[in-house]
């Protein structure tokens, strides 16, 4: 993932929230998961709509949890194929949002999906604490079905 755009601000608690969210981006395009398990509080409050269709939603609370996502959903879909990017990075305190387009190719199926998404981090004490993910989930869901 890639920021395209923030907007500095001054503003030391939202400075903090955007090196944590930096990092955690970092992390993610690595696959560093030892990082977002670090990055990532003890307890997470995490929202991904619950799709039975899709073997990497379900519902997480722990960093360890939250961590493991990003293992998982690349064990599922194709890595040359998935893209994600991000065109908006908007930060207010404690509190950051992303906005872009994501994409790849399901393992299984090899079907693909697209969409945009949003994503709500928020970030107390240099720990992610909120992870909330807008996406198309009707497009992930038909990419993990087979066909009949």
């Amino acid at each position: 993932m890639s920021a395209t755009r923030t907007a500095p601000t001054g503003d030391p608690v939202a400075e903090a929230t955007r090196s944590v969210v930096r990092d955690f981006l970092a992390a993610r395009t690595t696959g560093d998961t030892g990082r977002l398990v670090e990055l990532f509080a003890d307890e997470v409050d995490w929202l991904l709509a619950e799709n039975p269709a899709v073997p990497w939603i379900r519902p997480r609370s722990t960093g360890a949890e939250a961590a493991a996502q990003f293992t998982e959903l690349s064990e599922h879909v194709v890595p040359e194929a998935s893209r994600a990017t991000v065109d908006t990075f908007l930060v207010d305190g404690e509190d950051a949002v992303l906005m872009g387009r994501l994409s790849g190719t399901v393992r299984a199926t090899g079907k693909s999906f697209e969409g945009p998404f949003a994503l709500r981090l928020t970030v107390e004490g240099g720990r992610i604490t909120r992870h909330h993910l807008y996406e198309n989930s009707l497009s992930i869901a038909e990419a993990c079905t087979p066909d009949s």
